[in-house]
């Protein structure tokens, strides 16, 4: 039977506002549709988005090379080196050198900096209406991978430029200005990492950026252009997934009244699920591989439709109700399989720390004008979140 096809174009404003009830409709179709505005299969459910997520069958790497315009290839010279777009083996050693520098101890020991950055913004909230994306929200993470990297937290401002202008380049809708201001970006920031990196390698120091230059194994280290990549990629990444999952909790506790318990990661979780920073992941087929009686060609790309998954009443009872008492089968904020999140760990941190002690210190805080989604598919976030202490 093939496929039912669905019309959505997604930076039309209802779907920009709300895209759940698409999702909901979507999957009467099916577990698979045809979404006809990117032209492209998606999933619908939590069970085969997992599993296309953990198949090897499928990977980030399209079959042929796609062809390049010219004003596009230095962002794409950096794409290149970068671990979420590289399967195995280049895959596999990127993530292993990556993971010798950013353990667990290494992000856990950030818990009081966290602590003490949450608390410094919230001493210098203004005394009436400001916005909390502004004060809040964007500072912690982009801060915090500041401090991580070694870079100078003077720098912070930049950081955000660079990293705002380049993810803009997976929006739906991109304009040529976009990606102008993309390729700015990037190599600006390339230029930075490049030099910075060279005076680490003369001058070590406890930081990330220092110990991706000494990562090793197999007598294998991580080149420059590597070095580089990683960097942004975790700037990148981290910074605007924690963004946009911060105001979304924010935005939704303000809303329906839900506070953090002694224990937040439960509520961490059902915040990230009920209302993750990205929607859709794409795969590409390696074989001809059949799910739902649909054969995929080798070379077709597939598209995961991570907050579809997360709000599949098959095994999110209720889904659209927030209910941090859940049981069941993880969320797919963060993906799956073996791209799954890197930087995972440390967005539940900073959420984990950020929201209990926005409550606690702020216990009246209230939104003074409604809030709004930014039309930035396949991300999900706030345009603004105005908000005032009493």
């Amino acid at each position: 039977m093939p496929l039912q096809t669905l019309h959505q174009p997604p930076t039309e404003p209802r779907f920009v506002q709300n895209p759940y009830p698409f999702y909901a409709r979507a999957r009467t179709a099916g577990p698979l549709f045809h979404w006809a505005d990117y032209d492209l299969i998606c999933t619908t459910t939590h069970d085969l988005t997992n599993a296309i997520l953990r198949d090897r069958r499928f990977g980030r790497e399209p079959v042929e090379q796609l062809p390049i315009p010219d004003h596009l290839k230095p962002f794409y010279a950096v794409e290149a080196h970068s671990m979420l777009e590289l399967e195995p083996p280049r895959h596999t050693r990127l993530r292993r050198l990556v993971l010798h520098a950013f353990t667990s101890r290494r992000i856990k020991a950030l818990a009081p900096e966290i602590t003490q950055l949450t608390n410094d913004l919230i001493d210098r909230f203004p005394s009436g209406e400001h916005d909390l994306l502004e004060t809040f929200c964007r500072p912690i993470p982009v801060i915090i991978i500041a401090r991580l990297l070694g870079v100078p937290e003077g720098m912070a401002d930049d950081l955000l430029k660079w990293s705002n202008a380049m993810v803009m380049m997976y929006q739906a809708g991109r304009t040529r200005a976009d990606e102008d201001a993309a390729v700015q970006a990037t190599e600006e920031f390339v230029t930075f990492l490049r030099g910075y990196i060279d005076r680490k390698r003369q001058s070590p120091a406890d930081d990330l950026i220092s110990a991706l230059i000494t990562a090793e194994e197999d007598g294998e280290t991580l080149s420059t252009d590597e070095l580089i990549s990683t960097c942004i990629l975790l700037l990148n990444a981290g910074h605007e997934a924690t963004v946009h999952s911060l105001g979304n909790a924010i935005r939704l506790c303000l809303r329906d009244g839900h506070r953090p318990s002694a224990d937040p990661a439960p509520f961490v979780e059902e915040m990230l699920r009920i209302d993750p920073p990205l929607h859709m992941f794409t795969r590409y087929a390696y074989e001809n591989v059949t799910y739902e009686g649909h054969t995929f060609q080798r070379g077709d790309q597939v598209g995961l439709l991570l907050a579809a998954a997360n709000h599949d009443p098959s095994v999110f009872p209720d889904p659209t109700i927030f209910d941090p008492t859940r049981q069941g089968p993880a969320n797919l904020a963060f993906g799956a399989g073996l791209h799954f999140c890197v930087g995972a760990p440390l967005a539940r941190l900073e959420l984990g720390i950020a929201l209990p002690t926005l409550f606690s210190r702020c216990p009246q805080l209230r939104a003074a004008a409604p809030s709004y989604y930014a039309d930035i598919y396949h991300f999900h976030g706030l345009q603004a979140l105005p908000v005032t202490a009493g």
